[in-house]
């Protein structure tokens, strides 16, 4: 080859280098992802909102389901992971123009400016607890500052175990955890939660502060979760970090139900009004829900539902504002896929007696019969349990399953 076409040969491909590495930083894709097909970006409604700076109308406050198709759920044959890798999210500030937001409670108004930030990284996964046949999950809520409390359930009603009888299949705990609320904490606290991690392998944390108000941020991630890692599992017991447990009635009730019905039962609230008075910690604003009544809810204490129920409401609840409250946020949520939850007279969100000074609140044979009873801290748990499974001789037995 002459040395004219010699140069001419290293110019064009000099050129076309050239070329793929600008297009590379244009798009700010790495080489591999070059060769890729990507769909175009899509903004999610609030996002959408803040480029076009159009202000939010209070009468249009909340997504109307009749107007949001709900897709199916469907089994993805292709790789599993989480999808979000980074937080970036800003306040939207078309609210601080409105009057009625400036009306507001401070703690209200945090809410609201970043309500449309849904999901955030994983820092803390465990996949494989949905390996093979999880006949159910147990998920447990909890902060990072309560190691005692999850110790007691694990020494109690989180013990993995397999299932005796024709349905097989194992049960598997995990617990549901952001990241430590002070800042001066957090470093310090999440030294301890890896090691607790290391020992246990059964903690999923997220990366968003553990507040009241982001429990519903909890519940959306665990759905989303259990939609990308754990879509075959037949059940979901999912309960708080301070309530006592009985593994072998929940068995027994769900030995007569099926995995694939609208099955989501607890200790269900009909007709519950929003609580208007500000000193109290479930206070909501008119302006943030204006309607007399909830729609029905289940005690966030402790509740269970199918699995095919839970792929659903992970797709119905994306269709609705955040709420604070997360426990009426999922009966938004069942409100729109038109499920119902039921009422169960094993289920005690409120303790066995909503009297807490009665004896009930301390018999041990009422709590054998139970399936869920709130409220025990860990020494309570723990002695509790070791009378329910102890020698217990009790008068009779409570119907209840």
């Amino acid at each position: 080859m002459s040395l004219w076409k010699k140069t001419v040969y290293r110019s064009v491909c000099l050129s076309l280098a050239l070329l793929v590495a600008v297009t590379v930083f244009q798009r700010s894709l790495t080489p591999g992802q070059f060769l890729q097909e990507h769909p175009p970006p899509t903004l999610e409604p609030q996002e959408a909102q803040k480029l076009t700076g159009h202000l939010v109308n209070l009468n249009s406050f909340w997504k109307s389901p009749k107007e949001v198709a709900i897709p199916t759920p469907t089994t993805s044959q292709g790789p599993k992971f989480w999808d979000v890798i980074t937080t970036n999210c800003s306040a939207n500030v078309n609210l601080t123009h409105q009057a009625w937001f400036r009306g507001l409670e401070p703690h209200f108004q945090q809410f609201l400016l970043y309500r449309h930030c849904r999901y955030f990284p994983m820092l803390l996964n465990h996949p494989e607890k949905c390996r093979g046949d999880v006949y159910m999950l147990v998920v447990v809520k909890s902060v990072i500052t309560q190691h005692d409390r999850r110790e007691a359930i694990r020494q109690t009603w989180g013990r993995e175990q397999e299932v005796a009888g024709g349905n097989g299949g194992v049960v598997r705990t995990l617990f549901l955890l952001g990241t430590a609320s002070k800042q001066e904490e957090r470093a310090h606290y999440q030294q301890l939660l890896a090691y607790e991690n290391r020992l246990y392998g059964d903690i999923l944390q997220w990366d968003f502060l553990d507040s009241f108000f982001n429990l519903t941020l909890k519940e959306i991630h665990f759905l989303k979760w259990l939609d990308t890692f754990c879509p075959k599992v037949h059940f979901i017991f999912k309960g708080d970090d301070d309530v006592f447990v009985n593994p072998a009635n929940l068995l027994e009730f769900l030995a007569d139900q099926q995995p694939h019905e609208n099955l989501f039962v607890g200790d269900v609230l009909q007709h519950a009004r929003p609580i208007r008075r500000k000193d109290n910690k479930y206070y909501i604003p008119t302006a943030l829900y204006s309607k007399a009544t909830y729609p029905p809810y289940a005690g966030g204490g402790g509740f269970l539902m199918a699995g095919s129920l839970a792929r659903r409401l992970h797709y119905a609840c994306d269709t609705l504002e955040l709420y604070p409250i997360d426990d009426v946020f999922l009966g938004m949520c069942l409100e729109v896929l038109g499920v119902r939850p039921v009422a169960h007279e094993g289920f005690k969100t409120f303790g066995i007696s909503r009297n807490r000074n009665s004896r009930m609140n301390k018999e041990p044979c009422f709590f054998r019969s139970m399936l869920v009873v709130h409220k025990l801290l860990p020494p309570e748990l723990l002695a509790m349990w070791r009378l329910v499974h102890g020698n217990l001789t009790c008068s009779r037995k409570l119907q209840v399953l």
